[in-house]
């Protein structure tokens, strides 16, 4: 069964459905770490100053927005903390539009719904209703100190809810200022038809079983076909003499990664994220 990373409830009008968020997605990547290839080490991340290039403590760091061209703000932790959205267990339906009206580049990431204590009969009622009137419920949702922008739909016997970008998030279509050859084009109808027919012989059926990560499976295959050759390097993970061994690591990527699973990583919302000024 799914593991609930969140539970409130959705509410619309005086609707109340008690729910749990639950993960529908997983990375497959492959992480590679960097090792230092004379000794085998493991590379770390530093904090440097751009400037000066040299390392500087976590102390000395603070956090600042770009007001002008080279200008900062500094922004306390504090004062970072106030800013966040009250962290509330409420996904707050504010409106109900056509479900083809989202642009697809708005859409985000999406998480099941699943009702939680004797919810059943009422989830049941949202999901019926969206699935009759062909609409998706906008919705505001706070996840990880973030306010997001999110829509609810059926999907089968359940409910999903995809996180949306916010609209400054996304570019407009604009700003890949097409030439000519592209927005007056003048299609030939016989290439027109011969692209239709190419398409027709090339249609088939969404078939997810089908589709792989070659990628990823090639890394993988070879992470094992080296190792299987004694192919496999001991990194030292400590810090200085006197430290134990970690683990053994192959050179690609580290062994204990090779496993398939992975861990995944009323009113309309008055929150908008601060822009930059002009």
């Amino acid at each position: 069964m799914a593991r609930a990373i969140w539970k409130g409830a959705i509410s619309f009008g005086l609707v109340h459905i008690p729910v749990s968020l639950n993960v529908a997605v997983s990375s497959e990547r492959v992480d590679f770490d960097w090792l230092d290839k004379r000794s085998m080490e493991p590379v770390g991340y530093k904090r440097v100053n751009k400037v000066t290039g040299k390392e500087i403590d976590k102390d000395n760091i603070v956090k600042g927005v770009e007001y002008e061209k080279g200008r900062y703000v500094v922004i306390s932790e504090q004062e970072i903390r106030d800013a966040r959205p009250e962290a509330t267990q409420t996904i707050d339906i504010f409106s109900f539009v056509q479900a083809g009206e989202i642009p697809l580049q708005h859409f985000d990431t999406p998480y099941y719904l699943s009702p939680d204590r004797r919810g059943g009969k009422v989830y049941a009622l949202l999901r019926d209703t969206l699935e009759s009137t062909g609409k998706v419920a906008l919705a505001t949702v706070v996840l990880h100190t973030r306010q997001h922008l999110a829509l609810l739909r059926p999907l089968e016997d359940a409910l999903v809810l995809i996180t949306l970008r916010w609209p400054e998030e996304v570019r407009g279509v604009e700003t890949l200022e097409l030439d000519k050859s592209v927005t007056d084009a003048k299609v030939d109808k016989r290439e027109l038809s011969m692209a239709k027919r190419l398409v027709e012989d090339m249609s088939g059926s969404w078939a997810p079983d089908e589709y792989h990560d070659a990628f990823r499976q090639t890394i993988l295959d070879l992470v094992e076909e080296k190792a299987s050759k004694g192919k496999i390097e001991t990194v030292d993970k400590g810090e200085g003499k006197g430290v134990e061994k970690g683990a053994d690591i192959l050179d690609l990527t580290e062994l204990l990664k090779r496993s398939l699973g992975g861990k995944p990583k009323g009113g309309k919302p008055a929150a908008k994220r601060p822009r930059k000024a002009s």
